[in-house]
């Protein structure tokens, strides 16, 4: 069972002076028109997206923030849409950043480019699967073919030795079929199953989301999901808080829906993840995968869009800065946007009023996108500060220590 101090895992370093990941939109450019996509990606590049000589830049602005650097995330539209992409990467290797790659699930998507990028230096891919079948996923996607394209490149990343991360948006129209996703990522193999949880901004402001009380039962349902798979949540935050109510109530014997209001969603989605594993026992003490990490918009995380412009989160379009006026460690340190939000004292509302606040901080992109204010309260929480029924236990779990 997990000590409390590692119910929640924090950075070795203070986020204050450098962030835990860095992820930069090379291009918006990509062939796909996904329903829920942040970038409204369109078929041409941008012509004033960061030339090769201001990427270089960049890169090495992000390496100065090590050692160790940050974890270095080249996203779009699709990656691939770059000509140069694969000596960025190359690039990024040589001057030792970690470097991710999130391609599109395009017919681009093969061994060959795969492997040019292997070669160049990336040691991990992210792909996106929304369905567990063709109709869910491409139907998502709105282009057909793409479901057989990701599966196919998903098989070669692990034969090529990538590190594979499965991102999935949760909606509507998969918040059923999760469990089968979760069964494709246990069979196929991946180092970790990522959650995104809808934020209204992009095309996805034309979407319909999840209820808050069904956000809730899925983050407990991912907590049982998290002992057959290692997983976590963006946008996502308050699992955190579901991760130390639940270790809580397993160290004290205690059914979770004895001490907390989970709904239908989370019995449903229960049953039926307990049929595509029947080989765990979902109600045993066996630890977490993989605990969640204390990290936030604009605390431990940065956005850079094609453009050079600066955010807190890719979802969050309040800008702090332009890496082609200031450097990026400088916008990172100083801008007043940044270091508001690494303040939760800041948070207004029932995020200000919350005990877990210092852990949570609640999703900052979907607050602004239901007020237009980024200190105000996670709309899609249910939790009533001070309502878990246990507040003298918290406090271990709730101090901040290393990972």
């Amino acid at each position: 069972m997990p000590k409390p101090a590692t119910a929640v895992r924090h950075a070795r370093y203070d986020l204050n002076d450098r962030p835990f990941i860095v992820i930069w939109e090379v291009t918006q450019a990509c062939d796909l028109a996904c329903k829920h996509c942040r970038a409204e990606a369109q078929p041409l590049r941008h012509p004033r997206e960061l030339d090769g000589a201001e990427a270089r830049a960049l890169m090495d602005q992000v390496a100065s923030f090590g050692p160790p650097p940050p974890l270095f995330v080249m996203t779009g539209g699709d990656p691939f849409k770059r000509p140069d992409l694969f000596e960025l990467v190359e690039y990024g290797a040589r001057i030792g950043l970690p470097v991710s790659v999130s391609p599109s699930g395009t017919p681009s998507l093969t061994y060959d480019n795969l492997a040019r990028l292997r070669e160049a230096g990336a040691v991990a891919l992210s792909l996106s699967l929304d369905g567990s079948t063709a109709e869910i996923h491409d139907g998502f996607r709105r282009v057909e073919g793409v479901y057989g394209w990701t599966l196919a490149g998903w098989r070669a990343a692990r034969q090529l030795g990538f590190k594979v991360q499965i991102n999935t948006t949760v909606t509507p129209h998969n918040l059923y079929d999760l469990p089968e996703i979760l069964r494709l990522v246990r069979e196929l193999g991946a180092m970790t199953w990522s959650l995104f949880f809808l934020v209204r901004t992009g095309r996805g402001r034309a979407l319909d989301a999840i209820t808050p009380e069904q956000f809730e039962d899925v983050l407990h349902f991912l907590y049982d999901a998290d002992k057959v798979v290692s997983l976590k949540t963006t946008e996502g935050h308050h699992f955190r808080r579901v991760v130390i109510q639940r270790q809580i109530l397993e160290r004290r014997g205690i059914p979770p829906s004895d001490a907390l209001v989970l709904g239908e969603t989370y019995r449903e989605l229960r049953r039926r993840l307990e049929a595509v594993a029947p080989d765990v026992d979902f109600d045993g003490r066996s630890p977490m995968r993989r605990t969640p990490l204390d990290v936030n918009a604009g605390r431990g995380f940065v956005f850079i869009s094609h453009l050079g412009v600066v955010y807190p989160s890719g979802f969050l379009p309040l800008a702090a800065g332009s890496v082609r006026e200031r450097p990026l460690t400088e916008i990172y340190r100083q801008s007043p946007l940044f270091r508001s939000l690494r303040d939760p004292d800041r948070l207004e509302g029932r995020c200000g009023r919350c005990e877990f606040r210092a852990v949570c901080g609640g999703s900052r992109s979907r607050a602004f996108g239901a007020t237009g204010n980024a200190l105000a309260e996670e709309p899609w929480c249910t939790y009533e500060p001070g309502s878990f029924p246990f507040q003298d236990e918290l406090h271990p779990y709730l101090a901040a220590s290393p990972a």
